[in-house]
């Protein structure tokens, strides 16, 4: 089971304490959380903001912003995208100097989520979606804190105008035309990509990783950056595009994607901070992304969390989220991943 991978955190009277006040043992948020539910929603639309901080597609938290505010008018969502290395330290420093911004994080730092389940940054998510039967609870919640939301696979990419004829298997990007027109992710300050790279080693053929210099790659900072290339035609090909590139292909952009027999996949989880400002809207934000209206957006061409969601999951495919595991944490430490980044450039940056 997934949640086995991940060290359970022994959670005292005083963390329930801090949860049922909505705020941190050193100060945290003001705010405190309402009791039943009906009196959550309703102090949410008194507080009339929320804040996520997500590693998602910036497509996608655009659509999840309207998708909310459109369920709940008085609620302004404000969401802040970036990477696990942007955002990871915010939150670290929000929560030690009691100055919370963000109200509710996503992330797929298999690593973080670990270590963090010994902190206080989270407060325990209430929100009644978990327990819907579609979700499965026992596969998807992690200590009470961290729930499952959403997935991504990395597979094949092209630019269609470019490589009218597609890539049918990962050794493809070595065509001596592409050289120099291949894109590839820095794993710089993020344990997923590290993972990533450690997988389709094995996975896409022992060395793989070894050979990808011989490709005079294109290095970007991330998925979603690789996707923009490739609709453009800055580069034509990448080993390890992320399925949001349907969306780009959905729009009318020139570009494919295919997944290899082995994909890698990437899960993110969500959790409610225990510095929110605005904790009641942060449960229920928390709660609106685990409705079927919630992942038509969050999960819009990326798997879902729940079955059968419009415009979601991967062509031919009926996975869902749940299929997806988290990274092994010990393995994914910070001087296991800075070890690994020195590596990295020595092959590609040296």
């Amino acid at each position: 089971m997934r949640i086995s991978r991940i060290k359970t955190a022994v959670a005292g009277v005083a963390a329930a304490a801090l949860v049922l006040s909505g705020c941190s043992s050193d100060g945290g948020s003001s705010s405190e959380l309402a009791g039943s539910w009906d009196e959550i929603v309703a102090a949410a639309t008194e507080e009339g903001e929320v804040t996520i901080y997500s590693t998602h597609s910036p497509d996608n938290l655009e659509k999840l912003k309207r998708a909310f505010e459109a369920e709940y008018p008085g609620i302004t969502l404000t969401y802040v995208r970036g990477t696990d290395a942007d955002i990871l330290p915010k939150i670290e420093v929000e929560n030690s100097t009691n100055s919370g911004v963000a109200d509710v994080h996503m992330t797929t730092d298999a690593g973080w989520i670990d270590r963090s389940l010994e902190s206080e940054y989270s407060a325990e998510v209430v929100a009644p979606s978990l327990d819907t039967p579609e979700y499965d609870r026992a596969e998807s919640v992690i200590d009470d804190k961290f729930f499952l939301t959403s997935a991504t696979v990395f597979g094949l990419g092209w630019n269609t105008t470019h490589v009218p004829h597609g890539l049918s298997s990962p050794d493809d990007v070595f065509a001596p035309d592409l050289r120099g027109k291949v894109g590839i992710q820095n794993p710089n300050g993020i344990p997923t990509y590290v993972d990533m790279y450690r997988r389709i080693n094995e996975d896409y053929g022992t060395g793989f990783v070894d050979r990808l210099p011989e490709t005079q790659p294109r290095i970007y900072p991330s998925a979603v950056a690789i996707t923009q290339a490739l609709a453009s035609g800055e580069v034509w090909a990448a080993p390890m595009a992320a399925s949001n590139i349907l969306t780009e292909k959905a729009k009318g952009a020139p570009v494919g994607f295919a997944l290899p027999a082995k994909p890698f996949g990437v899960p993110w989880y969500t959790h409610v901070l225990s510095s929110a400002p605005n904790p009641n809207a942060a449960q229920l934000l928390a709660d609106f992304l685990i409705t079927p209206a919630g992942q038509e957006a969050i999960s819009a061409d990326y798997l879902a969390v729940l079955p059968d969601v419009p415009g979601t999951g991967v062509p031919g495919s009926d996975v869902t989220a749940q299929a997806v595991e988290l990274g092994d944490p010990d393995s994914l430490d910070p001087d296991s991943v800075q070890e690994f980044q020195a590596e990295w450039e020595r092959k590609f940056m040296g």
